[in-house]
């Protein structure tokens, strides 16, 4: 049985303690993977501050061409990498496939950005008593990234991490989600392989808050990004004391769809958002508010769609929906799905389960305090609700504690406008489903969908400093 090691200081590590690796969907066992110990987490950290200075020194073109290698690399293995991630993640081969080719494009902005680490000059003689100087910013890393990632997308949501940490010259340390430590692993040994200086990248995998709290604690960590829960972002904030943070959190993603929208492509688009790899994503389609004139219509074929949807094997190219990412998470969903029929919603198509898979569920007439529309469902379960107006569709959207993307559907480019202004979102997509996202896009959230920006240019800022420089000429 294969038995991966903690990734410390450019080489294989052994691990006082090993766990066993299964894939949700077959239950097959995949790998024996390290646990690390605190002091394990410790030991990445000190390889990362001794590698501080060789990545700092490295000249920008030089971090460009390791994260060019690597894109190059990843994408000839492409088959190699997505299979990876269907087995360990149950993601659909097609979805993880995709996900592959979205990992090799965020390294390759990654590796342009290496290069645009640029300042600004600063007028010192346009206030009184700065005439005779000479003003300018540049960037510069802030040394140990302390990164954790989620389960959901465990090659391209740890590229927003990696990436930009390298491209900066800074050195990371990365915990990944317990069920999928092998995507990054991969990943850190074809960093190794284009030529990453030894411990400018460690992976130390286990328990969450073993390693979470050193990394958090830890005085020569400078910088903490993490995508995953609200709780657990909450948690890392308040300890993290005086080291930046960028916090990527939960989202019960929603979309309006006016009474003037095309449902030949507005139906599919929003079965795709709210279905895709189980909705276990961050912004997948939860909330769809439909005007009452054309209510009646885009449920029928909405949820006749959700019928439709393929489920099984994520290794089957046909799979849609796979899945889910634990037993418990089943449970959970299959929980709240009965929590809102008592309150009164109705099931329009899906509501059971099948072993691991949860059937794609759309739920009517949902209140708005169940669980299936108020808190982060992370499953293939879409509510729909109707409302006489856009207007009222924006005060729905934003009846939640999240804010990370919304999507509004019109051909009024005054209610387009208007639904931008007053929505309370880290991003609005306009005649596109909350899903929506490319890699060089600014992304992030606000309320408790988190603090800070991805997007590879938008974590560059985040991941260095601003220094000012002034030159007396007199």
């Amino acid at each position: 049985m294969k038995k991966q090691h903690l990734f410390i200081g450019g080489k294989p590590t052994e691990s006082v303690d090993y766990k066993t690796l299964q894939a949700p969907y077959s239950g097959e066992t995949l790998a024996e993977v390290s646990s690390a110990s605190a002091e394990e987490a410790e030991a990445a950290i000190v390889a990362a501050v001794q590698a501080g200075k060789a990545m700092r020194q490295m000249p920008a073109h030089q971090r460009a061409d390791i994260l060019y290698k690597l894109s190059s690399m990843l994408e000839e293995r492409k088959e190699e990498a997505a299979r990876i991630i269907a087995l360990e993640a149950a993601k659909p081969i097609t979805a993880a496939l995709a996900e592959v080719d979205r990992t090799v494009e965020t390294y390759r902005f990654a590796a342009e950005e290496a290069k645009r680490l640029t300042g600004e000059t600063v007028p010192m003689d346009a206030a009184k008593g700065g005439e005779g100087r000479i003003g300018y910013t540049m960037r510069q890393p802030l040394g140990v990234i302390g990164a954790i990632t989620p389960f959901n997308f465990p090659m391209n949501l740890v590229a927003h991490k990696v990436g930009p940490a390298l491209a900066t010259g800074n050195t990371i340390v990365l915990k990944p989600a317990e069920q999928t430590p092998l995507s990054s692993y991969y990943i850190a040994n074809l960093l190794q392989e284009a030529g990453l200086p030894d411990g400018a990248l460690n992976v130390v995998s286990g328990d969450g808050k073993t390693i979470g709290d050193v990394l958090v604690e830890h005085p020569r960590v400078a910088h903490i990004t993490f995508t995953g829960s609200p709780a657990v972002g909450t948690s890392i904030r308040s300890k993290a004391g005086l080291k930046r943070v960028t916090l990527e959190l939960g989202s019960n993603a929603a979309v309006i769809v006016d009474k003037d929208a095309d449902l030949d492509k507005v139906v599919p688009r929003c079965v795709t958002g709210a279905f895709t790899y189980q909705g276990q994503v961050c912004i997948s389609l939860q909330r769809i508010y439909v005007h009452r004139d054309i209510s009646d219509e885009f449920i029928r074929r909405f949820a006749e769609a959700a019928k439709q949807v393929v489920v099984g094997d994520p290794l089957s190219p046909d799979t849609v929906v796979s899945a889910l990412i634990t037993s418990k998470d089943v449970q959970r969903t299959l929980d709240w799905i009965e929590e809102a029929k008592q309150a009164g919603a109705e099931v329009a198509a899906g509501g059971q389960a099948e072993g691991g898979v949860l059937r794609p569920t759309v739920l009517i007439n949902v209140p708005r305090d169940a669980k299936v529309s108020c808190q982060e469902v992370f499953a293939p379960i879409v509510v729909i609700n109707t409302v006489d107006s856009v207007e009222e569709g924006i005060e729905h959207v934003n009846d939640s504690i999240y804010g990370l993307q919304a999507g509004v559907f019109t051909n009024d480019i005054h209610t387009a406008l208007h639904a931008v202004d007053q929505i309370e979102a880290g991003g609005v997509m306009i005649n596109d489903i909350p899903t929506f996202r490319v890699d060089h896009m600014p992304y992030g959230g606000v309320k408790q969908s988190g603090i800070g920006r991805e997007g590879v240019k938008y974590a560059v800022e985040e991941m260095t400093e601003l220094k000012f420089v002034m030159f007396n000429k007199g």
